[in-house]
């Protein structure tokens, strides 16, 4: 056992792990672990290798403040640039020397004695912190249903998180299951190459245009010269999205907009009736993820490609059956189907006070006071936790406030101000009754079928309201930062 104690301990090396180990570095801590199951760090962009993969936020609010992606080339950056600038920022911090590859957490279990966290890895080994932070993140598990005869399929089958880079889709007769974030990207790049195409869609999504800019020399060179010329950019596209939140509330004159401009988009690029209307949503715009393309929508007007729309009732040994018993004999199947979103810990088993686990607590229904703090586990701050995802604006901005209070706050309790630091049970139950109650009048709750929400259509991903708002609340919540205000 190793029985040096941490000051924190993270879970996970992608945005949010670095970005929490960043601020604990600039905080002045350099006493934190960070433990990260694969053989690298990066996290979704070390992961999605499928090609086309980029991120579907703009690159200059796509990147903590205090490290601004100032070489960017493109305003939609790939995930090269992605895992180059996670790397940079993994460099500029000195984080390298902190991180633990190879080396997933099984368990996590509160001492209320030592207040401390015992945390357990895959290899048996033992850690003790103060502070524990799981930053595994919502999109890091994927996800494949359980098709009856998917087994007996004699071809390759790989989901789009699991690139088979080794499997050449030349001339071959390719599936995608899936229609959605992924595959929106990858679908063109593979339509260009394979003999046939078939995209499974199980519903429309919302696309609206990218209108990709390529930043010039001189405008990249202009940006490290003078990074306030980068900040006045992302300022004005921060203040532009955050208007954009309107978008995804029920019944606004901006939400009709938005549907005018998705629909737009798809009379534009799409001159078949049929295929259009098997294109067009049948729910509320921001129900889904809103996406943004230009080139998906062409990749289905070519002639080797098919838009199936009927569901899949199962696999042959040679392809795919639909609920209208039409057979599509493939050679390689792609499954753009998501990922497991709603652990927000994966499979780590983490006990807090009174031997009460996590899942037990949440039950099937994760929350959190603010997506970070859970009642009865004390000194366990979530990055990227229920109820912080967006529809909006750049998740980093959500995360980055996040990390700035887990610094904060675990200088409170290194410093003896507090005791462990944990939201009363009431707190949490008040706080996520009035977000959901302010969820239910957002399109998030609307009648879609959505990773945003759970079973019992519970929207357990999303925030209710906009990045700013967000900040506030945390900023008010972080000077009550004391003992008697925190405990349960």
């Amino acid at each position: 056992m190793n029985d040096h104690i941490y000051d924190a301990v993270i879970v996970g090396a992608g945005f949010g792990g670095l970005g929490t180990a960043a601020q604990f570095a600039r905080s002045g801590r350099r006493n934190f672990l960070v433990l990260e199951r694969e053989a690298d760090l990066g996290g979704v962009w070390r992961d999605n290798t499928y090609p086309g993969a980029a991120c579907d936020t703009q690159s200059v609010i796509y990147c903590y403040s205090h490290f601004p992606h100032l070489t960017v080339e493109r305003m939609y950056a790939g995930r090269d640039e992605l895992l180059g600038y996670l790397r940079a920022l993994a460099d500029e911090y000195a984080l390298h020397d902190h991180i633990l590859l190879n080396s997933g957490l099984k368990s996590a279990r509160w001492d209320d004695c030592a207040q401390l966290w015992w945390l357990r890895d895959d290899h048996g080994r033992t850690y003790l912190a103060r502070v524990f932070v799981p930053a595994l993140g919502q999109l890091g598990t994927p996800k494949v249903p359980s098709f009856p005869g998917l087994k007996e399929f004699s071809g390759v089958a790989f989901h789009s998180a699991r690139w088979r880079h080794d499997i050449a889709l030349a001339g071959k007769r390719v599936a995608s299951v899936g229609a959605a974030a992924s595959a929106v990207q990858y679908v063109p790049e593979i339509a260009a190459e394979a003999a046939h195409l078939v995209v499974f869609q199980r519903s429309a999504n919302y696309i609206l245009p990218r209108n990709q800019q390529v930043f010039t020399a001189q405008e990249r060179a202009r940006h490290q010269d003078d990074p306030a010329v980068f900040q006045e950019l992302r300022e004005r596209i921060h203040a532009e999205r955050e208007a954009g939140f309107a978008r995804t509330r029920l019944g606004t004159g901006e939400q009709e907009t938005g549907v005018r401009e998705a629909l737009k988009h798809l009379r534009d690029q799409v001159a078949n009736p049929a295929l259009r209307r098997k294109l067009t949503p049948d729910h509320e715009f921001g129900c889904k993820r809103i996406l943004r393309s230009d080139d998906y929508y062409p990749a289905l007007n070519r002639p080797n490609v098919t838009l199936e729309t009927s569901g899949i009732e199962g696999f042959t040994e040679t392809g795919i059956v639909t609920h209208h018993g039409k057979v599509h004999d493939v050679d390689v199947v792609v499954f753009g189907t998501g990922f497991a979103s709603q652990t927000f810990v994966g499979d780590i088993e983490i006990t807090g006070r009174n031997g009460r686990t996590l899942a037990d607590r949440w039950d099937g229904v994760p929350e959190a006071y603010l997506g970070m703090l859970v009642d009865g586990f004390p000194n366990l701050f979530l990055d990227y936790g229920p109820n912080t995802n967006l529809n909006h604006n750049s998740v980093v901005t959500m995360l980055e406030c996040q990390q700035q209070f887990i610094a904060e706050a675990t200088e409170q309790v290194l410093s003896g101000a507090c005791g462990p630091v944990e939201a009363a049970a009431e707190e949490v139950r008040d706080f996520n009754a009035g977000l959901q109650a302010e969820l239910s009048r957002s399109a998030f709750s609307s009648d879609c079928s959505s990773w945003y929400k759970n079973a019992d259509g519970r929207v357990v991903n999303n925030w209710s309201g906009t990045v700013d708002e967000y900040h506030r609340a945390v900023a008010a919540f972080a000077t009550t930062l004391s003992g008697e205000a925190l405990a349960s």
